[in-house]
């Protein structure tokens, strides 16, 4: 490891910045390249070593250097990275909140990226297997599952034993992971009266009327969290709408490294929420992970593209909205219900959107309500946390976080990844119930 010249530092201080990913280059896709990339960035790594805990990525990366014969990266053969790359779910903490080496420091150090550009380079050069595919469709698993005759066939599979062995062997599932219950009401059933017709309050930078992009998981798996959103933006006279025809965002196939896909779902998304904007519109979604891929990945990787920007900036997390409208006096706090402690975790991909702990904030304006927060990643992250090969380590980073909701002895556990929510309380083994914020605070409304 080359010790830091002094110049090497400067800049650290300032505010980080991210670089557009250039994949549309020939040089982003080229091997040696992305090997050079990959020694380098190992090397800055295995010299700090700060993310150690924050993944399992980081261990094997140390690892590999600890146990080669030179005990530094030189050591470690070109055919292992990756090994680390595929323990690398690009929860983007590392950026975030531990590299002191991201852009502006002239290391320019972007592991999530440099992790995701190795991703599509396999991607490219090997495809992926079938299960990977299917398990990164969730729009369509979502339309086949959430079929009124298929769906309880569905849910009673996912929990017997017998199949699940199946599943496992076929699908590489675990047969122990906590996977979704489906259902046949889906939430563009639910919410098909929703209009956004009504009187428009502006808040800061928002327009005060919303466009919902529910969420393949929200549409098929969880449609009262959206539900429950649309009730409490109603309460507080926010006319709201469902976008129609939406795609899936797209990060299930960015962690799978299929770049073609996600643009392919951005051109079938973009039209929509592009027009929903001219109309007036912002836009959320009730998942962390499809908001972040609006208002961070879709730029980075479309930085050209005008529609792009101008959703980026109409694109909101829910809480983050609501604090909007309290620091315009427009939040309703007739709250009639209290909460007492919240075990509160905060979702990666909510915490790396720079916004603060706003969830936090808008539930400790209830009386009686207590957030315990707990920013410790709960190692789900997509389809690591269900399968097979992963699944043992996904339960040992979750270990943390369960150690701290049993501490806390709350009354409620949530988490705004609902994901992550019940692979936590799938670890806690004792009853406890995720139930998502939103949820939380429609019940503190009384609505």
């Amino acid at each position: 490891m080359t010790e830091p010249q002094s110049s090497a530092r400067e800049g650290s201080l300032d505010a980080p910045t991210r670089h557009p990913l250039e994949w549309k280059s020939p040089a982003f896709w080229d091997q040696t390249a992305l090997d050079a990339e990959l020694e380098r960035v190992f090397d800055i790594c295995h010299g700090c070593r700060r993310c150690v805990s924050l993944c399992h990525a980081f261990p094997t990366l140390f690892d590999l250097v600890d146990n080669s014969a030179t005990m530094e990266v030189d050591g470690v053969a070109k055919s292992d990275y990756g090994k680390v790359v595929e323990h690398c779910y690009l929860c983007d903490l590392c950026y975030q909140t531990k590299c002191p080496y991201v852009p502006p420091h002239p290391w320019n150090v972007d592991f999530p990226h440099l992790m995701l550009r190795a991703k599509a380079v396999q991607h490219r050069q090997h495809g992926a297997k079938a299960a990977a595919k299917l398990l990164s469709n969730t729009r369509l698993v979502g339309k086949i599952a959430s079929i009124p005759v298929v769906v309880e066939a569905v849910n009673w599979g996912n929990r017997n034993a017998s199949l699940r062995g199946v599943m496992e062997k076929t699908l590489g599932v675990h047969r122990d992971a906590q996977v979704p219950r489906y259902e046949s009401r889906t939430a563009r059933k639910r919410l098909k009266h929703l209009t956004g017709d009504g009187a428009a309050q502006a808040a800061g930078p928002t327009t005060g009327k919303v466009a919902l992009f529910v969420t393949c998981y929200g549409d098929h798996n969880q449609p009262r969290m959206v539900e429950d959103l649309a009730a409490v933006l109603a309460h507080n006279g926010v006319p709201v709408k469902l976008l129609r025809r939406e795609r899936c965002c797209g990060m299930p196939k960015m962690e799978l490294g299929d770049l073609d896909t996600v643009e392919k779902y951005m051109r079938a998304n973009l039209p929509l929420l592009a027009q929903a904007v001219d109309d007036g519109f912002d836009l959320i979604a009730p998942i962390p992970s499809c908001v972040l891929m609006f208002k961070q990945e879709l730029p980075l990787l479309f930085p050209d593209e005008a529609d792009v920007i101008r959703v980026k900036r109409a694109f909101y997390d829910p809480f983050e909205y609501l604090m909007h409208r309290h620091a315009a006096g427009l939040l309703k706090t007739d709250f009639k219900q209290p909460l007492g402690k919240i075990a509160w975790q905060a979702a990666c991909h909510q915490r790396v959107q720079n916004i603060g702990p706003k969830t936090r904030d808008v539930l400790n304006l209830v009386p009686g309500t207590e957030v315990v927060a707990i920013e410790r990643c709960s190692g789900h992250d997509g389809t690591y946390g269900v399968r097979k090969d992963t699944y043992p380590i996904a339960r040992k980073i979750a270990k943390p976080v369960e150690t701290r909701v049993k501490a806390a002895s709350p009354q409620h556990f949530t988490s705004d990844c609902v994901m992550a929510g019940a692979h936590i309380a799938h670890g806690l083994n004792d009853g406890t119930a995720a139930e998502h914020p939103i949820t939380l605070l429609r019940h503190a409304y009384g609505i």
